[in-house]
């Protein structure tokens, strides 16, 4: 194993903005965050060593969003559904290859 903790800690914005402007909670993060979870989960791919999956606070990009960011890559997705989701955990956390058209 690396140095590192996890293989891959992705972070799912799930900011509420009270101010009128838009945000990624608007979007379906949370529900976006938990379907992640839960598919890394299944793969058993959770836990040290392998792939986190977290909520977070804002991130400041949520006009480009909804929003998340894969460390150590430092890789910024955007997306648009399940799908979507899917494609990054299969293409970028399982296989290694950033998903370019959801790129931000």
């Amino acid at each position: 194993m690396s140095d590192l903790y996890y293989q891959h800690h992705v972070f799912v914005c799930n900011n509420v903005r009270d101010d009128g402007r838009t945000c990624c909670a608007e979007r379906g993060a949370e529900g976006i965050q938990e379907y992640a979870k839960r598919r890394i989960k299944a793969l058993d791919m959770n836990g040290q060593g392998k792939i986190r999956i977290n909520k977070s606070g804002c991130l400041d990009r949520c006009e480009e969003g909804p929003v998340m960011v894969i460390y150590p890559e430092a890789v910024w997705y955007t997306y648009v559904d399940q799908q979507d989701i899917d494609e990054i955990i299969d293409s970028h956390l399982l296989s290694g290859q950033v998903v370019e058209r959801l790129k931000i």
